[in-house]
C-alpha cells in the first residue's frame, strides 16, 4: 500500500482478473485517486479494516461472482454500515443484486469508468 496522499479520494479496488485490475487502477491514480487494490477477496477485507476509504469497488464476473461479491459487500456493509461500495458488473448481473450503493457498468470505457466512480463520490 502507497501512503495516502491528502486531498485525494481512497479506494478500493477489488478484482481478481489479473489483466484488468492494474490498468482500472492507473486510470484511477491518473484521473486523481488513490488507490489500493487486490486480486483477493480476504485481503480486500483485510485492507478495509486497516484504513478508510471513499468507496470499495468490488469487480463482479460473471454471475459466479456475484454471490462472494455480494458476502463480500454484506460484510463490509455490517462492519461499517455507512461504507459506500460500487460493483463493477455488466447489465444481467446488476439486475440480480441489491446489496452495493452503486453499480458501475463495465462496458469498458476508461473516461466512462472515472466519471462513474467520481459521481459516486461525489454523490455519497
Amino acid at each position: 500500500m502507497e501512503p495516502r496522499t491528502p486531498n485525494k479520494q481512497a479506494i478500493l479496488h477489488i478484482c481478481r482478473r489479473e489483466m484488468l485490475r492494474p490498468l482500472r487502477d492507473q486510470i484511477l491514480r491518473i484521473s486523481g485517486f488513490d488507490v489500493d487494490s487486490t486480486l483477493s477477496h480476504e485481503e480486500g477485507l483485510s485492507m478495509f479494516w486497516a484504513r478508510h476509504y471513499d468507496l470499495v469497488l468490488i469487480d463482479v464476473e460473471g454471475e459466479s461472482g456475484i454471490k462472494d461479491a455480494e458476502h463480500l459487500c454484506s460484510e463490509i456493509k455490517t462492519a461499517q454500515h455507512g461504507q459506500v461500495i460500487a460493483f463493477v458488473c455488466n447489465w444481467r448481473v446488476a439486475i440480480h443484486t441489491d446489496c452495493p450503493d452503486e453499480i458501475l457498468r463495465t462496458e469498458f470505457d476508461p473516461a466512462a469508468f472515472v466519471d462513474g466512480v467520481r459521481d459516486i463520490v461525489t454523490k455519497h
